[in-house]
C-alpha cells in the first residue's frame, strides 16, 4: 500500500500523475464534484445566513466510500484538484466528506502535468484556500437562488410548465442573442455604388498587368452614372506616390475565450467540443491548464519557445515578448494555454491533434518577430472632373510570425485595409492606360448573428462569466430551447453594375447570394418571450452591468475582501421583493402579435405562444365556434411571420389521395410532421415538407415503416392499446407515449406474458419508478 493518497478529478489525470510520482503515491479520481446542494427547498437555509445543505448524490456514494477506505489506510492524503475556484471547492468538499482538516491537509496546484511541475508542487504544498472556496460557494448559492425562485414565476405566468427555467448568466446570454436578432429584423438595407477603375501598366518584368484604383463611393445609381459620364474621354495621371513601411504583430497566447473563438473560426468547433478536447490534452500532459483568463507566460516557457523558434527558423525570427492582461480580474499567477514541451509539434491523439497544433502555432507565433510590409499608395487625378482615385498595394518584406500563424477574424470585425497585392512600378506624372471603370451596387449589412465563439467574446467584453462558465452557459440555453444553433440559407439578390468602356456606359444586372449563415445562434420564440418578461419584471438580473458587477464581487470574495454571506444577502433581499411583486401583479405571458382579420369570417388572426410552442390562432376561445390553430414552421417566428405566411399554415391537414383504398393525410402534430393512413400514424422523413410532399413519396415510406414496425412487434393487446416490442436493449412494453422496461427473466418469456402480468409489471414500475442517473460532473 502506498504511503500517500493523492486525489484528482479525472481518471485520465490520475493516470498521468501516477506515472510521474511513482510507488510512493496512489493517485485516485473523485470524478468531479462529490457533493451538491440538496434539491428540496433549494438546499439553502435562508434564515440561517444562507447555510448550504450539501448531500453526496447517489451516483457518487460508491466513489466516496472507496476514497474513505483508501484515506484510512494511507499515512497522508493530498488534494490535487484543478487550480481554479471549482477545483478548490472540490478539495474542500473532499475534506468535509473524508474527515480531513482543511487547515492542515496538503493541497497542491500546478499549471501543467509535467514531471518538473508535479515535483515542484509536491515540494511546495499549501492548504485549501477558503476564500476561493467561498467565491465558488457564493456563485453556486446565488445561481441556485435565481433558478429556484425565478423558474416557478415563469411556470405560473406561462402555460409551458416544467420546461421553463431562468438563470443568472444564461438569461443575460439569451438577451444578447434576442437583441441581435431584433437589430437584424429592424435593419433597413441601403445601397451605394463602389467605384473601381482598371488600368494597364508594365510590371518589373516589363509584362503588361492590370491593377485597380478606387474612387469615392456614390450614393445612388443616378450619382454613379453622372460620375461615370464625367469620366468619359478623361486622362489619368499619377499625382503622388507614398511608400511607407508597416508592421504586423502576433496575437497574445491563448486564453480560454480566445482559444474557443479561434477554434470556431478556423475549425468550426463549438465551445463544448473545444473544451472537451483541451481538457483531454491537459490531462494527458500535453498543454497547460485550459481554464484561464491570463495571457502571461512563465520565464521558463518564454525561454523554451525562444529556443524552439531559433532552432526551427533562425534567430532573426525570434523576439521575446511579455503580454499583459487588459482586464484587472485576470489572475497573472496563472498562465496562458500553451504546450508543455515546445519540441512536440503535434500529438498522436487523432481527435485532439488539430487543436493541439493550433495551440502550438499560436504559442510559437507570440514569441516571433513582427511581419514587415511595405505599403504603396498612389493618387491618380482624373482630368475631366478633378476627382481622385486611390490605388493601394502591399508587399511582404519579411514574414516574421506569419511563417507560422495568422489569426482569423469574426464576421463583424472590419477588414484590414490594403492586402491588394503588388502594384506595378509607377512614377509621379505618369499617364496611365485606362481600360474600364465600374460602378457596382453594394448593400449595407446588419451586424451578424452570434456564433458560440463570438457570444463568448461578447460575454467576456461585458465582464459576464468566467473561463469555467462560458461552455456550460451556452449548453444550457441550447438545451432549454431558448436558443437554437442552425444554418440559414441565402437568398438571391439583384445588383446593378454600370461600366464605362470606350467612352460609353453600359448597364447590367447581376445576381449574388446574400444572407447565408452557418452555425449561428437564433433565439426561439420561447427565448424572445421569456426575455421580454424577465426584462420587464427583473431589470437588475437582466442588466449587463449588474451581472458584471456580481462577477466582480465574486472576485472580491476570492481575494478575502468581502464575506460571501453579506454579498448573497445584498442580492437576495431586493430580488425576493421583485419575485413577490411579480407573482402578485404580473399578467400571464402571451407573447402575442396580431396579424390581421380572416376574410369572410372577420375572425381575429394572431401569432402567439401555445403550450407546445409558437402557433397561429384564428378566432377566440370565448366565441361560439372553436378557434383553429396551426403550428409555426421551425424557420418562422412570431415576430416576423406575415399574414399570408400564417394563412398558408392552415392548408394542413392535406389529403394526398388514396393508398390501398384508404386516404393518406399529412399534418403537423405535437411531435412534428406525420402522415395518417388506415387509423395509423407515421412520422414523415426529415426531408419531407408536409406542405409540398406528394403521395408518390409518402406511400412507399408508409409501406417501409409498416414492415419495420411489424418486425419490431412481438404482441399487441388491442383493447388496452398495449404493445410488446423489440428494442435495441431487448423487449419492452409500450402504452401510448410511455415505455416500460422488462427484467431479464421477463424478457426471456415475453411472448408468453398475459395481459394481467403486463398490467402488473406496469403498475409496479409506476409505483417504484427507476431513479434517474446524472449528477453534475466537472
Amino acid at each position: 500500500m502506498a504511503k500517500n493518497l493523492l486525489i484528482v478529478e479525472s481518471p485520465a489525470k490520475a493516470k498521468t500523475i501516477e506515472k510521474i510520482l511513482g510507488s510512493d503515491f496512489e493517485v485516485k479520481s473523485c470524478y468531479g464534484h462529490i457533493r451538491d446542494l440538496e434539491k428540496d427547498d433549494m438546499g439553502i437555509d435562508i434564515k440561517k445566513n444562507y447555510a448550504p445543505r450539501y448531500i453526496v448524490p447517489e451516483d457518487k456514494q460508491k466513489v466516496v466510500a472507496e476514497l474513505k477506505k483508501l484515506a484510512k489506510k494511507s499515512d497522508e492524503v493530498w488534494l490535487a484538484t484543478d487550480e481554479d475556484r471549482e477545483g478548490e471547492a472540490i478539495s474542500w468538499h473532499l475534506c468535509e466528506v473524508l474527515g480531513l482538516d482543511p487547515a492542515s491537509t496538503k493541497r497542491i496546484v500546478f499549471h501543467e502535468i509535467t514531471k518538473p511541475a508535479i515535483r515542484a508542487a509536491v515540494d511546495n504544498p499549501r492548504t485549501v484556500d477558503l476564500n476561493l472556496v467561498n467565491a465558488q460557494q457564493a456563485r453556486r448559492i446565488l445561481d441556485r437562488i435565481v433558478g429556484f425562485e425565478l423558474s416557478p414565476v415563469l411556470w405560473r405566468k406561462m402555460s409551458m410548465r416544467g420546461s421553463l427555467s431562468a438563470g443568472r448568466v444564461q438569461s443575460v446570454a439569451v438577451r444578447l442573442i434576442a437583441e441581435r436578432e431584433r437589430e437584424i429584423n429592424a435593419f433597413n438595407t441601403t445601397s451605394s455604388f463602389k467605384i473601381e477603375a482598371f488600368f494597364a501598366a508594365n510590371d518589373i518584368n516589363n509584362k503588361k498587368v492590370t491593377f485597380k484604383a478606387e474612387g469615392s463611393k456614390q450614393n445612388t445609381a443616378e450619382d454613379a452614372e453622372k460620375f461615370l459620364k464625367s469620366c468619359a474621354g478623361a486622362g489619368y495621371k499619377v499625382r503622388d506616390i507614398q511608400v511607407k513601411p508597416a508592421r504586423k504583430s502576433p496575437a497574445a497566447p491563448f486564453t480560454t475565450s480566445t482559444l474557443q473563438q479561434e477554434a470556431s473560426r478556423k475549425m468550426g468547433y463549438g465551445v463544448f467540443k473545444t473544451m472537451l478536447l483541451a481538457q483531454k490534452l491537459y490531462e494527458s500532459g500535453y498543454i497547460t491548464y485550459m481554464r484561464t483568463d491570463s495571457v502571461n507566460l512563465s520565464d521558463t516557457a518564454v525561454h523554451d519557445i525562444r529556443a524552439q523558434v531559433g532552432k526551427q527558423y533562425g534567430d532573426k525570427y525570434a523576439q521575446v515578448r511579455k503580454f499583459k492582461n487588459k482586464n484587472e480580474s485576470a489572475q497573472e499567477a496563472h498562465e496562458a494555454i500553451r504546450p508543455t514541451y515546445m519540441e512536440n509539434m503535434t500529438v498522436d491523439d487523432t481527435d485532439a491533434k488539430k487543436l493541439y497544433e493550433l495551440i502550438w502555432k499560436r504559442t510559437m507565433a507570440c514569441q516571433m518577430a513582427d511581419a514587415e510590409l511595405e505599403k504603396t499608395t498612389a493618387k491618380i487625378d482624373i482630368s475631366t472632373n478633378k476627382a481622385e482615385l486611390t490605388a493601394q498595394g502591399e508587399v511582404l518584406k519579411f514574414d516574421g510570425f506569419l511563417k507560422v500563424y495568422m489569426e482569423d477574424h469574426d464576421d463583424d470585425e472590419p477588414e484590414e485595409e490594403g492586402g491588394e497585392g503588388v502594384l506595378p512600378p509607377l512614377r509621379v506624372g505618369q499617364q496611365l492606360e485606362f481600360k474600364e471603370m465600374k460602378a457596382t451596387e453594394r448593400f449595407s449589412r446588419p451586424a451578424p448573428r452570434y456564433t458560440e465563439a463570438s457570444l463568448v467574446k461578447k460575454l467576456e467584453e461585458l465582464g459576464i462569466g468566467r473561463p469555467s462558465t462560458y461552455a456550460p452557459t451556452i449548453s444550457t440555453i441550447l438545451k432549454r430551447l431558448y436558443v437554437e444553433k442552425r444554418d440559414k440559407e441565402g437568398v438571391k439578390r439583384d445588383f446593378r453594375v454600370l461600366v464605362l468602356r470606350d467612352d460609353k456606359i453600359s448597364k447590367q444586372t447581376d445576381q449574388e447570394n446574400t444572407g447565408a449563415e452557418k452555425s449561428k445562434l437564433f433565439p426561439t420564440d420561447l427565448g424572445l418571450v421569456v426575455t421580454d418578461f424577465l426584462n420587464q419584471y427583473f431589470a437588475d438580473v437582466m442588466d449587463y452591468g449588474f451581472t458584471a458587477s456580481i462577477e466582480q464581487e465574486f472576485d472580491e470574495i476570492a481575494e478575502g475582501k468581502v464575506k460571501w454571506t453579506k454579498m448573497v444577502d445584498g442580492f437576495y433581499k431586493p430580488f425576493k421583493k421583485d419575485i413577490e411583486n411579480t407573482l402578485e401583479t404580473a399578467e400571464r405571458i402571451r407573447g402575442e402579435r396580431e396579424l390581421g382579420i380572416e376574410a369572410g369570417t372577420g375572425k381575429r388572426i394572431t401569432a402567439r405562444m401555445g403550450r407546445y410552442g409558437p402557433m397561429v390562432q384564428i378566432g377566440e376561445v370565448n366565441e361560439e365556434e372553436k378557434p383553429r390553430f396551426a403550428k409555426l414552421k421551425s424557420t418562422q417566428s412570431i415576430e416576423t411571420i406575415s399574414l399570408d405566411e400564417a394563412m398558408e399554415l392552415f392548408k394542413l391537414p392535406r389529403n394526398l389521395g388514396k393508398f390501398e383504398g384508404e386516404d393518406v393525410l399529412v399534418n403537423i402534430g405535437r411531435f412534428g410532421p406525420y402522415a395518417s393512413h388506415d387509423k395509423k400514424f407515421y412520422s414523415l422523413n426529415k426531408e419531407m415538407d408536409p406542405y409540398s410532399v406528394m403521395l408518390e413519396e409518402v406511400a412507399p415510406m408508409i409501406a417501409e415503416k409498416r414492415v419495420a414496425k411489424d418486425e419490431r412487434t412481438i404482441k399487441v393487446f388491442e383493447k388496452e392499446k398495449i404493445q410488446l416490442l423489440k428494442g435495441p436493449y431487448g423487449p419492452y412494453i409500450k402504452q401510448g407515449l410511455r415505455n416500460y422496461k422488462l427484467s431479464k427473466e421477463q424478457q426471456d418469456r415475453v411472448a408468453d406474458l398475459s395481459i394481467e402480468e403486463v398490467k402488473q409489471i406496469m403498475e409496479e414500475i409506476k409505483a417504484n419508478p427507476p431513479k434517474k442517473k446524472g449528477a453534475r460532473k466537472k
